[in-house]
């Protein structure tokens, strides 16, 4: 694999050259024309895309507008509750909402099931369609029944990513939906460009999550593609099955990019054809001459069976290296737990060597990654005739949705993999999440799924509980499992993979899939289940302000599944205050409780009582504060809450990685950076303020009070730089805060306390 160090430019989608001072001569003696490299960066297939949906008729200042929504059950009762709070008729285009992740209707009790009655109710209230728990995971729903050439999807699941079927398909937090709801627009600055160029053929047992994860090994740490488009081009596209490219294409969420674009064929003609939708192929092609920011070569045929240790998809060996350097590997596996679990239990895999081979005691197929009909007949077929044994390993496979499941049925695959002891289920994005089939303590868990953070499993490190999860490609899942558990690359298998035809059977959908076609019926009453909470009233920003340090980050990453932990908190996420319990309960449990303190203070003072007796602590620092700043009085301040993390946001788009915070009372984040814009943009749309300090010695510590005076007018004024202050040791120490770039929608809603008292205001 090979990243480019420049730009480069690719010639009828075959001939790659470099960008450089002979560039332009190059391509004009081999084409016969002159072409820009402003020109040329107009011939991707992401430009055209962009361009088509793009409202503003500026280019560089994108406002866009998709075709279709897309939704699960963590997070449509949350969106659908902002938007109804901002004046909410009718979904003004498809909305579908899904029930692929709170499907299990055991914890909480009515609480999952009373969220699915409130999607279906709002379904037909509002114009949308709802696809009923365990039918598909979401975005195999929408690849069968949404994608379409040239369109765009938004959905609310990080792994909004349809690219090999032509569709440009972003995954945001809910506000951003929330304003696609309200007829506005994702507002963004035209992404770069990076090509991914493939050549040759996949070896033998190698399959999409191999490749995908070779990618993300060598790119996530560079930030190669941070925020920017990849487009898959080159001619090993063609020698892919659409299903191979689905599967690679799905993972490009775990590089950090933006999105995703595929050149399309006649495979990808078929695959619409056999959907009975042949009418939404389109061919897409790069132009004869197309330029990229940058360019990721990979030749397919030297891709090899891949492994993702514990703790991140990037933490990347190919199998083979992992058995040769055993030990060494573990060694390091250790250490990094030491950074991610912050050393609240003990880690260590070298307990599973038995007689110098890796044991592992679950294997799980599963969701938009894994449970694709492909995958799970190529893992059928090195099964077939095997036994996964009476011991600790357990298998587990969960196809992508009814339709697969029924033609595995019928194809004989469910029969191959039941004989040998796997157990088939149904569509369900738990085990990629951490709300099904997790490992006992100490278990070891390899999965086709998304991601692999810690606790994705379910186990609960405040419990003393830990399990941990590799990334496998399902092939490689299965020859471990015809081994008994002991660790095994696909590319020792003998076998000969039968490659049955794929039938779609749209039949259950027709039964059971409620759609509108868009008609809404206002006399739909919703269902609200008790669990089912109204956002509570957000502040507006202050003219000063006072922000409170209550908890500090150090880890290279945090992700969002450490900021609001996922598996059985899900059940809460429709209800605002009960869900904020539990943020950062895995990575500070003292959060919850130092934020609630400083939420009191803003209470009071929007009563305009003073916070003196609550807070003595707060009482000196405004005092020592005023003796600078006079005109800082209880009319004019507003208290909160920050965290501090190197670098906030990794992995799921969820929303409520943030809106917990500004529940309980967050004003901001300070960061080193963001890793992802969806988790800076859920800040925003939640009102909070993101803060970027430079790298180094903080000046301030968990506990620190501190001031920004003016910061409406720097918001409003759009200042870059603000002036703030820690207050300490009865001095004021001033330092300095970023903002970076905020659209003037994102100013204002960050004035306005929120996005609900932006639409409000208006």
């Amino acid at each position: 694999m090979k990243l480019s160090n420049t730009g480069m430019y690719l010639l009828n989608g075959t001939e790659l050259i470099a960008d450089g001072a002979n560039a332009t001569d190059e391509i004009s003696s081999k084409t016969g024309k002159q072409v820009s490299k402003e020109e040329a960066k107009k011939n991707t297939i992401a430009y055209s895309i962009l361009e088509a949906h793009n409202t503003s008729g500026n280019m560089e200042e994108l406002q866009i507008k998709f075709d279709k929504l897309t939704s699960h059950d963590i997070t449509y009762v949350g969106i659908i509750q902002t938007a109804r709070a901002s004046g909410l008729t009718k979904f003004p285009i498809p909305y579908v909402l899904t029930n692929c992740h709170n499907s299990l209707c055991a914890v909480g009790g009515t609480i999952n099931e009373d969220d699915h009655m409130f999607g279906l109710t709002c379904a037909k209230k509002y114009g949308g369609i709802y696809v009923p728990p365990h039918q598909a995971v979401i975005h195999q729903f929408a690849r069968e029944m949404l994608a379409g050439g040239g369109k765009m999807i938004l959905g609310s699941d990080s792994h909004t990513r349809y690219g090999a079927l032509g569709t440009m398909a972003m995954g945001e937090g809910g506000p951003e939906l929330v304003k696609q709801l309200l007829n506005r627009t994702y507002d963004i600055k035209m992404p770069e460009v990076v090509g991914v160029y493939f050549t040759g053929s996949p070896r033998k047992g190698v399959g999409p999550q191999d490749v995908a994860l070779a990618i993300i090994g060598e790119v996530f740490d560079k930030g190669y593609v941070k925020n920017k488009v990849m487009e898959f081009v080159g001619p090993g596209v063609a020698n892919l099955s659409v299903d191979f490219r689905i599967g690679v294409d799905v993972m490009t969420t775990e590089t950090t990019c933006l999105s995703s674009i595929w050149k399309t064929d006649a495979k990808v003609e078929e695959f619409y054809e056999i959907h009975g939708r042949k009418e939404e192929y389109k061919e897409l092609n790069p132009g004869d001459v197309a330029y990229y920011d940058g360019m990721i070569e990979i030749d397919l045929s030297e891709i090899k069976p891949m492994i993702a240790m514990p703790f991140h998809p990037s933490n990347t060996y190919t199998i083979e290296e992992l058995k040769k350097n055993l030990f060494d590997i573990l060694d390091d596996c250790e250490k990094r737990a030491k950074v991610s679990l912050d050393g609240q239990v003990d880690f260590t895999l070298k307990d599973k060597v038995r007689d110098g081979k890796l044991y592992v005691d679950q294997g799980i197929i599963a969701g938009c990654a894994g449970g694709g009909f492909e995958n799970i007949c190529d893992a059928a077929d090195i099964l077939r005739g095997a036994s996964i044994g009476p011991d600790e390993f357990t298998l587990s496979v969960y196809p992508a949705s009814t339709p697969i499941y029924m033609e595995l049925v019928r194809n004989g695959a469910v029969a191959d993999l039941m004989a040998t002891g796997a157990i088939v289920k149904t569509a369900f994005c738990g085990p990629c999440f951490g709300a099904g089939d997790t490992p006992s303590n100490n278990g070891f868990s390899i999965r086709h799924s998304t991601r692999n953070f810690p606790n994705r499993e379910g186990s609960k490190l405040q419990n003393g509980q830990i399990s941990s999860v590799a990334l496998m490609d399902a092939r490689s899942i299965a020859a471990t499992a015809a081994n008994k558990g002991f660790l095994t690359a696909a590319d020792e298998a003998d076998v000969n993979f039968t490659k049955p035809k794929y039938f779609f059977d749209k039949t259950i959908y027709e039964n059971r899939v409620f759609d509108s076609k868009g008609v809404a019926d206002e006399n739909v009453e919703i269902k609200f289940g008790p669990n089912i909470k109204d956002w509570p009233a957000m502040s507006p920003l202050p003219k000063h302000m006072f922000l409170k340090v209550v908890s500090e980050i150090h880890d290279p990453v945090t992700t969002t599944d450490e900021l609001i932990p996922s598996g059985e908190t899900s059940s809460y996420r429709s209800n605002p205050l009960g869900l904020a319990e539990f943020t950062l309960s895995r990575k500070d449990p003292e959060y919850v409780g130092r934020a609630k303190e400083v939420q009191k203070i803003q209470k009071l003072i929007e009563a305009d009582t003073c916070p003196g007796e609550v807070s003595p602590e707060f009482h000196a620092v405004i005092k020592r504060v005023k003796e600078d700043f006079p005109e800082v009085s209880r009319q004019n301040i507003g208290v909160g809450s920050t965290i501090f993390a190197v670098k906030p946001g990794d992995g799921s788009a969820r929303e409520q990685a943030a809106s917990c915070q500004k529940v309980l009372g967050g004003w901001a984040n300070i960061a080193n950076e963001y890793a992802t814009k969806r988790y800076r943009s859920n800040l925003i749309n939640w009102g909070m303020l993101p803060f970027v300090i430079e790298e180094g010695d903080l000046p301030f510590t968990n506990g620190d009070y501190l001031f920004i005076p003016d910061i409406y007018d720097a918001v409003a004024e759009k200042k870059s730089v603000i002036k703030a202050y820690v207050v300490k040791d009865d001095a004021l120490k001033e330092f300095e805060l970023k903002l970076g770039e905020l659209t003037d929608d994102e100013r204002e809603i960050i004035e306005k306390g929120c996005l609900i008292n932006y639409y409000k205001a208006q």
